[in-house]
């Protein structure tokens, strides 16, 4: 009972993980952290304002568990409270590394593609994320883990919610079936999807041919927020297009 009691951590020993310098060091990390989500987001917005299916929360949580990943090696000295000369007994980073590698494969696993749709990247990333802060759990840095915890749940909820003030472009997957025979002109798609305030996204357009049919699918991104018929006017518009057999319109998503 007592070799118990003494190999059990001491309230000093705990104190060590709250003491001042850790939680400068934590402050510093997070500063990090949230300099990285902003940067994160602001790649991510560019992305979704084009179309992209990688929009900002995806982009905001992989820059900041990168960067969680990487700030934390440079301060060896605050690991485990400050006790990795003692307590060290093998080679934490390549723990890391494995963790990182393990959970790539874990993401890749919930990313769904089904035509020019790709869902799932928020749920990779925010699984991701999630790893980061146990590694973080695991070295010690619990007030910089509670706080990516935090910035990450607020920027799963609350992206979405800031994305629908700032300025945006309505992005839509299109499948068109042409009849057998019937040869469509790319340019009199694109001047179309112009009249309907779309304009179809660079390098999207892929062509394939099933049962001596010719088959289309693109993105067609408004050209601002209030531009862009509605779905369902296109879908009523593309049903009595002559030379069209069969379509399917989707909103683009991530």
């Amino acid at each position: 009972m007592n070799k118990l009691l003494a190999d059990l951590p001491s309230a000093e020993l705990l104190a060590k993980f709250w003491s001042a310098p850790m939680v400068t060091s934590n402050l510093i990390v997070f500063f990090s952290l949230f300099g990285a989500l902003l940067l994160g987001l602001l790649v991510g917005y560019e992305r979704s304002y084009r179309g992209r299916a990688a929009g900002m929360r995806t982009y905001g949580l992989v820059c900041m568990a990168s960067a969680a990943l990487t700030v934390i090696a440079g301060y060896p000295h605050s690991w485990y409270g400050g006790q990795v000369a003692v307590s060290l007994g093998a080679d934490p980073t390549r723990i890391v590394q494995g963790i990182v590698t393990g959970i790539g494969f874990l993401g890749a696993g919930v990313i769904m593609k089904e035509g020019l749709n790709i869902s799932g990247l928020t749920t990779a990333a925010s699984i991701w994320a999630a790893s980061v802060i146990g590694v973080l759990v695991g070295v010690g840095f619990y007030l910089s883990a509670m706080l990516l915890a935090l910035m990450s749940a607020v920027c799963m909820i609350g992206v979405p919610k800031l994305a629908v003030w700032l300025p945006s472009r309505l992005a839509i997957a299109i499948a068109l079936q042409f009849k057998e025979g019937f040869a469509p002109s790319e340019e009199k798609l694109r001047a179309a999807a112009k009249k309907r305030g779309y304009e179809i996204a660079g390098g999207s357009i892929s062509i394939s041919m099933r049962e001596s049919k010719l088959e289309w699918h693109f993105v067609a991104v408004a050209f601002d927020k209030n531009s862009g018929s509605p779905i369902s006017d296109l879908a009523r518009e593309l049903s009595q297009v002559d030379g069209v057999t069969a379509f399917q319109l989707s909103h683009a998503r991530n």
